[in-house]
């Protein structure tokens, strides 16, 4: 399999313009970023760099599409025609698609292929299967007065998106706000634009009208600033880190006041209690930050674990770590690929040296010699909450282990993050599994598994994690608002 994805990659041609009005482009400056490849440092391609111009232009073309109205005012069972067939080609592309993922970000190609893209397909099937069981309401009113109250699409979204699941990422924005009936300009990650770019091309083959999806590839200043300032923008909708989902509220005040939607970082705990099945507990938790190298914004990079089985665990852990080295992302037997880029390997062995000086190496650490951006699965034991790594955002496969002596302690320790995003617990006792959970003030508590999720539930969090929710029926709702019809008769 590695020899067929190897050859796939000599034939695969990249999408390299800009997709706006339904045509590739160039930027108006003519300026390019390089897309390289993480696992050999190899160029894939150089892709438009659009700047304020581009942006401009995207969202009058998105601007333009919605007033026409070919989507915007299309009776349901159209887009739901539409959607349905692009999940269709998303399904029938998929080893072109799963291949550009793990090119330009370095994930495994078998989690690409088998999980990333018949999730994208699945999303904008779900989405339109949806979309077409939605129903208003008629509000009650006094006799001669009737008050219907619908939804109405926004009209214009900006869907700024991370590159650690660069298709998952923009389809999660893309099918709620498409099935609403919105416009949407897209600005993937400078780190991984390609599956964006192809995937917008292949809603103008499923029959998306011209002007309705537009991608704008692109650093995020000044791309993401300019999507973020534009006056004729009505939403942004974001995943990435807490600080620049703050600019983004920044630039909705100094502009129209556009709604933004942010759903950012993590820090999540995983509390492991002394009832827990060890062997269970400690593959989840390695697989909870190690998978995606740990470039998970809801990464279980907290292990929390009763004192009594701390030890015990540890040993689990560390073994299983081992199972996790870094290896060729297009060979299926890898267990973890390469990080992003240069730049962040570089932020995650800044952070690996910082935990050395602040608790108990247990393994890893270590780059691995030769070419591409591989860090080996690193855990760190005995690791004290006010320190940097127990604290901040590492987004690579470096785990921290404290141990809790109560249930009580437990929960603090979970909540003593300014994070909220999700939240594993492991005990076979419901009690405290419902006791517990209750009490963690996350968006989504997993309940002896790690980072549950569903097209059925909302995903997101609270506090620096963002207020932001995908999936689920109620990600239409950050895409329409709520719209009165009263007539008086």
């Amino acid at each position: 399999m590695r020899q067929y994805w190897l050859q796939l990659a000599t034939r695969i041609t990249p999408r390299t313009g800009a997709y706006i009005g339904g045509a590739f482009t160039a930027a108006a400056s003519g300026a390019t970023l390089p897309s390289h490849n993480p696992a050999t440092g190899e160029l894939i391609a150089e892709v438009a760099a659009c700047g304020p111009a581009d942006v401009d232009v995207a969202v009058t073309a998105a601007r333009d599409a919605f007033d026409a109205g070919a989507w915007s005012r299309a009776d349901p069972a159209s887009r739901k025609a539409v959607l349905l067939r692009l999940a269709e080609l998303i399904s029938e592309h998929r080893d072109e698609l799963a291949l550009l993922d793990s090119l330009d970000m370095g994930r495994l190609v078998a989690d690409t292929h088998d999980i990333d893209v018949p999730f994208a397909a699945s999303l904008f099937r779900w989405y339109g299967e949806a979309l077409d069981k939605l129903y208003g309401e008629i509000a009650p009113t006094g006799s001669g007065d009737l008050a219907l109250v619908g939804r109405a699409p926004l009209g214009v979204i900006g869907a700024v998106v991370p590159w650690n699941f660069p298709l998952d990422m923009a389809t999660w924005k893309l099918a709620p706000a498409l099935a609403a009936g919105n416009s949407v300009v897209l600005k993937p990650a400078e780190q991984s634009p390609l599956s964006a770019l192809r995937l917008a091309e292949l809603a103008t083959e499923a029959g998306l009208p011209d002007g309705v999806l537009n991608v704008v590839p692109g650093y995020g200043d000044p791309a993401g600033k300019a999507l973020g300032l534009h006056p004729d923008v009505d939403s942004i909708a974001f995943t990435g880190s807490t600080d620049v989902g703050k600019l983004f509220l920044r630039y909705a005040a100094e502009s129209n006041l556009k709604q933004v939607w942010p759903e950012c970082g993590g820090k999540s705990p995983n509390l492991v209690f002394a009832d827990a099945d060890l062997d269970a507990a400690a593959e989840a938790a390695c697989a909870g930050i190690f998978a995606n190298q740990g470039e998970v914004c809801s990464a279980n990079s907290r292990l929390l674990v009763a004192r009594e089985i701390h030890e015990d665990l540890l040993a689990r852990v560390v073994a299983t770590a081992k199972d996790y080295a870094p290896g060729d992302p297009l060979d299926p037997a890898s267990r973890m690929g390469a990080l992003v880029d240069e730049a962040h390997t570089q932020r995650v062995l800044d952070y690996i040296d910082v935990g050395r000086r602040e608790a108990r190496l247990a393994c890893g650490g270590a780059r691995v010699e030769g070419p591409g951006c591989f860090v080996e699965p690193t855990v760190f034991d005995d690791v004290s909450p006010d320190v940097r790594i127990a604290r901040e955002e590492i987004f690579g496969p470096v785990l921290c282990v404290t141990p809790f002596d109560t249930e009580d302690e437990a929960i603090a320790l979970a909540n003593g993050s300014g994070y909220g995003l999700a939240a594993s617990v492991w005990t076979p006792d419901l009690s405290r599994a419902l006791r517990v959970s209750d009490a963690l003030r996350v968006g989504t508590v997993s309940v002896n598994t790690v980072d549950a999720l569903s097209a059925q539930t909302p995903f997101g969090g609270f506090g620096q994690s963002g207020y932001g929710r995908d999936l689920s029926l109620h990600a239409l709702e950050k895409y329409t608002g709520r719209k009165t019809t009263w007539i008086k008769h």
